[in-house]
């Protein structure tokens, strides 16, 4: 089956919804979220899936540091899914959009049952004019949150595979950085954008660092990941830097923005 044209799926990270301070940035939210609802009034089929619950809840339970027990990450997951999701649910409604909440674990996935009542219940809500709003669900998800070999990874993954079973012609995923370098900006002050790649093989992975911002876990490796998937099934990959969410009109338009891997025919 064919992917939709108006379809698009938005990852966002940990590092673009919070501050230096490791509070919710509201300013940025607030960019972000009238972005969206703008191209959904232009008539896309908008997915978002938003990382944040550890930080925010860490930040509204007053952890001075990241909890380093399981039971605490998951209760800070617990609570930062409800403060997240209030957020995202006063910005939207700013801008009279209805949201839904989406959890998901690897075993969503997994079972084929589960992925076709999913298909279904994305494909209900899109049809409904609904901005579903996706994100692991790491309060009860012990493996997501531990595991070297995570399935998804910073939610890069997850952005990725909901892509595929939404059949979204685009995905952009919004980073800390501008897109994908040929070396470490952050290090390298000579550091090239690349702004188009073709194919994603060893020499690329080659370039990709280790984990990203403080405040998030995805670094450039799982975004390579999330992308070789998507393109895999011949989506279009933009890595773009979160904090100008205004790229999105770029992209849509088929402009350039951050760095673009093409989806393969």
């Amino acid at each position: 089956m064919g992917l939709y044209n108006n379809r698009i799926v938005v990852k966002v990270g940990t590092s673009t919804l919070t501050n230096d301070a490791g509070k919710s940035d509201l300013r940025a939210t607030d960019r972000l979220v009238c972005t969206l609802a703008d191209i959904h009034n232009m008539g896309y089929e908008v997915i978002l899936v938003s990382s944040g619950a550890i930080a925010v809840g860490r930040n509204k339970l007053g952890m001075h540091s990241k909890p380093d027990s399981m039971r605490m990450k998951q209760a800070a997951a617990a609570v930062g899914q409800c403060s997240l999701m209030y957020l995202y649910d006063k910005f939207f409604g700013d801008y009279d959009k209805t949201v839904a909440q989406i959890l998901l674990n690897a075993e969503d996935i997994e079972q084929e049952e589960k992925k076709e009542n999913l298909t279904n219940t994305f494909n209900a809500l899109l049809e409904m004019g609904v901005i579903p709003i996706v994100n692991e669900n790491d309060s009860v998800s012990y493996t997501e949150i531990e595991s070297e070999d995570r399935l998804f990874g910073d939610n890069d993954m997850l952005s990725s595979v909901v892509a595929v079973l939404c059949r979204a012609k685009r995905l952009v995923i919004l980073s800390d950085i501008d897109g994908f370098y040929d070396s470490d900006p952050r290090l390298h002050p000579n550091a090239r954008l690349i702004e188009k790649i073709d194919c994603i093989d060893d020499s690329v992975y080659s370039l990709a660092g280790g984990a990203g911002s403080r405040r998030g876990t995805g670094g450039m490796r799982t975004k390579l990941q999330a992308a070789q998937l998507a393109t895999s099934q011949g989506i279009d990959t933009i890595v773009t830097n979160g904090k100008r969410p205004e790229a999105l009109y770029d992209i849509i338009r088929g402009g350039q923005a951050g760095t673009l891997f093409t989806g393969k025919n």
